[in-house]
């Protein structure tokens, strides 16, 4: 199957079915995948690190906030 024709499939899911889909293609990539972004997003990353490193953030746990996230938008979530 051709990405193209994955595509095509994966729209012809309901919106809580392709978002669940895109978190878990998501989860699976690897950690360097930063790398691999738009130069815009690589920034946001860069930056994002930084913070961390320095203990200027406070990390929240991915679980909590794929949790968070869907109620705030109304949605019921998936595992």
């Amino acid at each position: 199957m051709t990405i193209d024709a994955l595509y095509a499939e994966a729209l012809s899911l309901s919106d809580d079915q392709r978002a669940e889909l895109v978190d878990r293609l998501l989860g699976s990539l690897p950690a360097e995948i930063p790398s691999a972004l738009h130069p815009a997003w690589r920034n946001v990353v860069q930056r994002r690190s930084a913070e961390l490193d320095s203990g200027t953030v406070t990390p929240v746990p991915w679980d909590e906030v794929r949790k968070s996230a869907w109620e705030v938008a109304g949605g019921s979530g998936f595992a």
